[in-house]
């Protein structure tokens, strides 16, 4: 099998002769999540736990890769995961997205994806529902590399 071929998100990677040697803090680290559910197919673009707040819509993979993930991204923000490769219905999801802009009054999105070209369409959905939406609210872009570092975090 030739594992180059398909989608490049999909190339098996064995990333274990990269790891560094260097060890985290002992200890625990505290979840941040702050409601339930969170996958976005479920959850309500109008609960309350929405309203007014700074909403996180992550890629599925975001929260495996990013070691730092609840305490530097999560903390203080409402939660959304998605996967812009293996879901289904996305035009439900512009309209959840739209939601939150229009109706929630959210004051802030952030979205958050893996490197992989095709973890971009959930840049690209959250985008597309700003463009339809009457009220605009502040976009960051934060796209994670596979061994968890931060490849860039942007304002849109």
């Amino acid at each position: 099998m030739n594992d180059n071929s398909g989608c490049p998100g999909s190339k098996m990677q064995d990333l274990r002769k990269t790891a560094t040697a260097v060890e985290e803090a002992p200890g625990k680290v505290k979840s941040q999540l702050q409601q339930w559910p969170i996958q976005l197919h479920l959850v309500s673009p109008v609960a309350p736990y929405f309203q007014g707040t700074d909403v996180l819509l992550t890629a599925d993979c975001v929260g495996y890769a990013l070691g730092s993930f609840h305490p530097d991204y999560l903390k203080g923000k409402s939660i959304a995961i998605a996967c812009p490769k293996l879901d289904e219905g996305q035009e439900e999801y512009i309209e959840k997205i739209k939601s939150w802009l229009d109706n929630a009054k959210i004051n802030t999105l952030t979205i958050m994806i893996m490197q992989v070209p095709c973890c971009r369409g959930l840049l690209n959905l959250a985008q597309e529902a700003s463009r339809q939406a009457q009220r605009k609210v502040p976009i960051k872009a934060v796209v994670v590399g596979i061994q968890g570092d931060i490849l860039s975090e942007e304002w849109l």
